[in-house]
């Protein structure tokens, strides 16, 4: 299948590169042509030299498919790089607590009540959501991991699939096993658009004698990690008072940050020496800005972590806690909380922020040499957004407007791998009447009594 995306705003989110007018060029999968249109001058650059190289392995110059794009911006599809799908089966049901009030007294009794067949139908309508909002991809976290790992299958979506770990019980080893079980049965499944971790949970919620195991284990398959780190000033104290450590230096000391790839969801509560020992890791930090205000957990140094070398994406958290899985609500937080924090406007710049939602994350998620830049050879993983909006008009500047102005309903269609998942705002691959129906009678039984 050969498409042509013609004659939109194209944002690559490659370093340095500005927005211009131009087609894409699509064979398959994957991206075989960016090419850019003469400047208005008339001097125009034309094609770069890459483009041109990469022009001429076009098969023809006839495509099977024109998607007219003018007046559109097309960029790569936003990489959600912490996510609880299923949680939103929960969404709205809990507000106005503390983290660990929330956590105790009604998702965990609530998750309680979930079987397979819920968190398939939970997960099916995060991915609904965050496909109409321009998301691609995404790192998920939670149970059950085979009924994930089947809408991801049927959605067309891009996903990175952890089992998450709890240690403080003894279970016989069933976690670990299950762990085990999806990074056998799916990394590398649906045409490899699903990848896996694994996933200790938090340092609070996993003693040293496991965490190393889990460690070991990662190191000898080559697997990488995702955990949560430092999201509240509580479990700062709790690891505090157990290790005479920060959650930071806990993980540091058993060797986490050695050699693994490391994704660390929140990263909120760190401390200076905290970051410097983050510092030339690999992976980085997973910002989910608000989720963090929601629960007043507080602002993630980013600023800080960027400075010391540290790559720094975004995600929404569960739907449970941040009440959307929307990624330009995400974008705009994490710009506007820097410069609030620092009382400096400078900081965490449109374009920044937008690659911070997109090649970014990618690299958390260990996928930035398939998406996350408009690029030749890359996947096709994209989104379109209408700009014939009144809130995005006048365009002065393109990436500011998607970073201030826009949000998920701007976004007109949205590819991974080449397929459309969705067109003119329709879903192609997800039945949303069916959909609907089923979370709202799943989602009643689930809290009833909670």
């Amino acid at each position: 299948m050969r498409t042509l995306i013609k004659g939109g705003t194209i944002l690559t989110m490659e370093t340095g590169a500005q927005p211009f007018q131009g087609d894409l060029w699509i064979v398959d999968e994957r991206i075989a042509s960016v090419v850019r249109y003469p400047d208005e001058a008339g001097e125009g650059r034309g094609r770069t030299e890459e483009q041109g190289r990469e022009n001429s392995q076009l098969p023809c110059s006839q495509p099977d498919r024109i998607i007219e794009a003018k007046g559109m911006a097309v960029m790569p599809g936003l990489v959600n790089s912490h996510q609880h799908t299923p949680m939103s089966l929960l969404r709205g049901f809990s507000n106005d607590l503390k983290l660990m009030d929330w956590l105790h007294q009604k998702m965990l009794p609530a998750e309680a009540n979930m079987n397979r067949e819920d968190i398939y139908w939970g997960a099916k309508l995060a991915m609904a959501e965050m496909i109409r909002s321009g998301t691609t991809a995404f790192a998920d976290m939670y149970i059950e991991m085979d009924s994930i790992a089947s809408a991801v299958v049927e959605t067309g979506m891009r996903a990175s699939l952890t089992r998450g770990l709890v240690f403080m019980q003894d279970d016989g080893g069933i976690r670990m096993r299950e762990a085990v079980d999806l990074i056998d049965r799916w990394s590398g499944a649906a045409d490899g658009r699903i990848t896996t971790m694994i996933g200790p949970h938090s340092p609070y919620l996993c003693p040293p004698q496991p965490m190393q195991e889990v460690i070991a284990f990662a190191r000898e398959r080559g697997i990488p990690v995702h955990i949560h780190l430092a999201e509240t000033r509580e479990e700062v104290v709790r690891i505090r008072e157990r290790y005479d450590r920060t959650p930071t230096e806990y993980l540091h000391q058993l060797g986490l940050f050695d050699s693994l790839h490391v994704l660390l969801a929140h990263a909120v509560h760190l401390t200076h020496k905290d970051i410097r020992l983050l510092g030339g890791m690999k992976g980085g930090v997973a910002h989910n800005p608000v989720s963090n205000l929601k629960l007043g957990c507080g602002i993630a140094p980013v600023s800080e972590l960027l400075r010391q070398g540290v790559a720094v994406g975004l995600g929404t958290d569960g739907a449970g806690s941040a009440a959307t899985l929307d990624m330009f609500e995400e974008i705009k937080a994490a710009a506007w909380l820097q410069k609030l924090d620092f009382g400096d406007p400078t900081l965490l710049p449109a374009g920044q922020a937008l690659r911070m939602a997109t090649i970014e994350s990618a690299k958390l998620l260990r996928i930035d040499g398939d998406v996350g830049t408009l690029e030749a050879g890359k996947r096709a993983d994209l989104i379109l957004i209408d700009l014939k909006k009144p809130h995005l008009q006048p365009i002065h500047d393109v990436e500011a407007l998607l970073a201030y102005s826009a949000n998920g309903a701007d976004v007109d269609s949205v590819m991974v791998d080449g397929v459309l998942l969705m067109q003119g705002r329709k879903l192609l691959t997800i039945d949303e009447e069916e959909l609907y129906r089923q979370v709202a009678n799943r989602a009643a039984r689930i809290v009833k009594g909670v």
